[in-house]
């Protein structure tokens, strides 16, 4: 998938950088992938967080570090958006943090916000709150002071000492620095694994402000916390979006056809000018049409040379895309194909399976069926397959 990702040759006037740490692999979330691509309300939690300062009016440029190896998630997380080549993470969120503000020196910001990848909705105003107090001081720490009693453990789970709450905080981020101070500080203390980049501020002997922060303003670390930010997300509002698809293709000579992406044996294959999936084609349109995009012609013209013989599953990918650009989730897609042969339900679950790998949604969200039209018509002729697609769509603003 390709992304709009602006690169810059030679160095401009920056104020504001944006650095967010998005390297590590968030194993205690329990998925199979890192936990910031992970999807909430069908966007991934990376890009949520990306959104925030890429869309803010006082951030200049936006800096992501990642793992080399996610580089397919974070293509198809930023599709679409307007921000730096991302850079690669070390093996700590400390030399991670160090690497990236490396890379901004070409830049050379006079502030950066340094901001974790899994905490996906800081506000606009806790952003300019940490921007505005470094006009001030060398550096300011997001962060809520702590409201409940806390204990120590004796031992063996019982209760022991009560601990004073006056006078902490619960640390956050965003945490703001002026650029030159924070990049002398990570080199400074290069090595040593402190907890956040206020501690390595601290280390090199910068004053830290306290900043109002704020509770929705989570990080995303136990299984939990993804149900969380669907609360949250439906908290805002949003509406859903119901479109339609149809398409239909001629039987031509061949020994195969494809459908959702699964290839059938038939004594006939479809004819058309990509691969004819006419049941990925009816779910293109339908996600499409939910989101006022248009239909596939749009996006890829039949005229086009380029599109001959080409994989559906590009259409779909491109669709699925263009809703996470309108912060939408696909709730359920359902296509019904229609034919008199080849038999379908032999392979209904494995269709399903390649529509949800494609499109990065749960299976249980995927309904594929087939019928008859009882030889009646072109498709009871056995001229053809059609194929009829609903999509339900929420956005979420």
């Amino acid at each position: 998938m390709q992304s709009s990702i602006r690169t810059f040759l030679v160095p401009i006037a920056v104020t504001v950088a944006a650095l967010i740490v998005a390297a590590g692999r968030g194993t205690r979330v329990g998925a199979t992938i890192p936990k910031q691509y992970l999807t909430v309300a069908g966007t991934p939690i990376l890009r949520w967080t990306i959104d925030a300062f890429a869309s803010h009016p006082n951030v200049d440029m936006v800096q992501v570090a990642i793992h080399p190896k996610d580089r397919p998630y974070y293509d198809a997380a930023i599709d679409g958006l307007d921000i730096l080549n991302p850079v690669a993470g070390g093996a700590s969120r400390q030399e991670s943090v160090r690497l990236g503000l490396e890379s901004l020196m070409v830049h050379g910001p006079e502030k950066v916000l340094i901001h974790d990848g899994a905490r996906p909705f800081p506000d606009a105003a806790l952003i300019n709150r940490v921007i505005s107090v470094l006009d001030d001081v060398p550096a300011a720490l997001a962060a809520l002071p702590v409201s409940d009693t806390l204990k120590r453990e004796a031992g063996d789970g019982f209760a022991g000492d009560t601990v004073e709450r006056t006078g902490l905080w619960r640390a956050q981020t965003p945490q703001g620095f002026r650029f030159p101070a924070i990049l002398d500080a990570h080199r400074k203390m290069q090595g040593q694994e402190l907890t956040d980049d206020a501690a390595v501020a601290e280390g090199a002997g910068l004053a830290v402000k306290l900043v109002a922060g704020s509770e929705e303003n989570f990080k995303v670390t136990e299984p939990e916390d993804i149900q969380r930010a669907e609360r949250h997300l439906g908290s805002l509002g949003g509406e859903t979006r119901v479109g339609t698809g149809f398409d239909v293709h001629r039987f031509g000579p061949g020994n195969q056809v494809t459908l959702c992406g699964v290839s059938i044996p038939h004594d006939q294959s479809l004819a058309g000018h990509s691969d004819a999936d006419v049941a990925m084609h009816a779910l293109t349109d339908a996600i499409l049409g939910a989101i006022g995009a248009g239909d596939i012609g749009v996006h890829f013209p039949p005229t086009n040379p380029q599109w001959k013989g080409a994989p559906s599953h590009i259409f779909l990918a491109k669709a699925g895309s263009l809703v996470t650009k309108a912060h939408g989730n696909i709730n359920n897609l359902d296509v019904t194909i229609i034919c008199e042969a080849p038999k379908i339900a032999p392979h209904r679950h494995v269709m399903a399976e390649r529509v949800a790998e494609i499109l990065k949604i749960d299976v249980g969200r995927v309904s594929v069926k087939a019928t008859t039209t009882e030889c009646l018509g072109f498709t009871g002729r056995g001229e053809g397959i059609a194929a009829q697609a609903t999509a339900t769509i929420r956005l979420t603003s």
